[in-house]
């Protein structure tokens, strides 16, 4: 093949620094479409952004040229930036320094954009600690739970 020819989805989800509440919630829906566009911008398919006042959940198709690594590295500089031009109430916003994220089946993308979807509902059982080590668990990633809140 004298081409790459891929489709790789992939869950991705990071946090705001100390996992504050600080995401104006009445307007999680802008600052998702504003890093949805940072994804297809950086030559992957955004498929769905959501999450709460804590964190983002992204569900994209990965391109052959970008790794997950150069990826967050830009959305969080980008979106970062942006946030703090959009809110001058959140002057010293930045995210964690982490991420994690998972492969996903394309027999599961439609579960899994709508979990995305429904994240304000499903964090009024569960929170984000709970889901993501959830996450961590159910994919068997071994990590240290020290590490997870710094």
């Amino acid at each position: 093949m004298s081409q790459p020819l891929n489709k790789i989805y992939t869950h991705i989800i990071f946090s705001t620094k100390n996992r504050e509440d600080i995401l104006p919630p009445r307007d999680l829906n802008n600052i998702h479409r504003y890093i949805g566009g940072i994804i297809n911008r950086n030559l992957c398919k955004s498929i769905i952004v959501g999450g709460t006042a804590n964190h983002i959940h992204i569900l994209c198709e990965l391109a052959s040229t970008v790794s997950i690594a150069m990826l967050l590295q830009e959305t969080k500089r980008s979106s970062s930036k942006w946030i703090k031009n959009e809110y001058p109430e959140l002057p010293y916003f930045s995210w964690q320094n982490g991420y994690a994220a998972f492969s996903v089946s394309q027999s599961k993308v439609a579960a899994v954009t709508h979990y995305i979807c429904h994240q304000q509902e499903h964090h009024q059982k569960k929170s984000f600690r709970e889901e993501l080590i959830e996450f961590l668990e159910s994919y068997h990633v071994e990590y240290n739970e020290e590490y997870l809140w710094t």
